[in-house]
């Protein structure tokens, strides 16, 4: 398989992915800006792949997607999970749903908790092993954070969905997984987070603070944290919502 991770120029707390079977010539981009899309293009035709799938981890607030045009650019479907609030078109994703690129399979895990729409991608390289290998896990799990829960309201309830997702669907995992988070370092979309763009699972568990704090602890930390809300954030969300209206 190929991987290869970017920090869009507008957002430098962000990270954006795109991975795939080079053999196939299959490839899946994941949570792309708007100013990223010609360099996706252009790393896709260079690796002689087309991108089928062009995957949000959620509706953004921190950022403009590049998501749909991509998808419509590259011929290739936008995914979101089946529950986004998007007002698009957008290939429904279910909890469990496998995505395939060639040799390259993605497990969709619904993890809802810095917002309810959201998801983290379970990557298995069949040409190496059966094993999972790494999780792309969006805004619900940082090296050394955690996801704000705070963005749309309803923080305590949030923080306690964000505390499931994480105890009940990621922690269990094998602690060699590794951890390619959706921000790093000057992301507004959580405290505290790492500069080191990767993780592995085991190490976020001995040295992830928030990680070792009971529900309750979780829930008061997380959800008391105050953090800036994104610039501009209410049309961003506006233009997530609805990005075949693009102007």
């Amino acid at each position: 398989m190929f991987l290869f991770q970017h920090t869009p120029a507008s957002e430098p707390g962000s990270l954006s992915y795109l991975l795939g079977c080079v053999g196939q010539g299959l490839g899946i981009a994941v949570d792309v800006h708007q100013d990223e899309i010609d360099l996706y293009l252009d790393v896709a035709e260079k690796k002689g792949i087309k991108i089928a799938y062009v995957i949000d981890t959620h509706v953004h607030a921190d950022h403009y997607s590049g998501g749909y045009e991509l998808a419509q650019r590259s011929g290739g479907q936008y995914a979101l999970h089946k529950d986004s609030p998007a007002q698009c078109d957008f290939m429904p994703l279910d909890d469990r749903q496998i995505v395939k690129a060639g040799n390259v399979e993605v497990e969709v895990m619904y993890t809802p908790g810095h917002t309810d729409d959201s998801i983290i991608l379970m990557v298995t390289d069949r040409s190496r092993a059966d094993e999972p290998w790494f999780l792309v896990t969006g805004h619900t799990l940082f090296v050394g954070s955690v996801g704000r829960p705070d963005l749309h309201g309803r923080e305590e309830e949030m923080a306690n969905k964000l505390y499931d997702s994480i105890h009940g669907r990621i922690l269990p995992l094998s602690d060699t997984m590794e951890i390619l988070p959706g921000a790093q370092a000057g992301s507004v979309c959580g405290a505290g987070i790492s500069g080191k763009p990767m993780s592995t699972l085991g190490f976020e568990k001995r040295y992830n603070a928030t990680l070792k704090l009971d529900r309750e602890a979780f829930v008061k930390q997380v959800a008391g944290t105050v953090l800036p809300e994104p610039d501009a954030m209410k049309g961003i969300v506006a233009f997530n919502l609805n990005p075949s209206q693009k102007s």
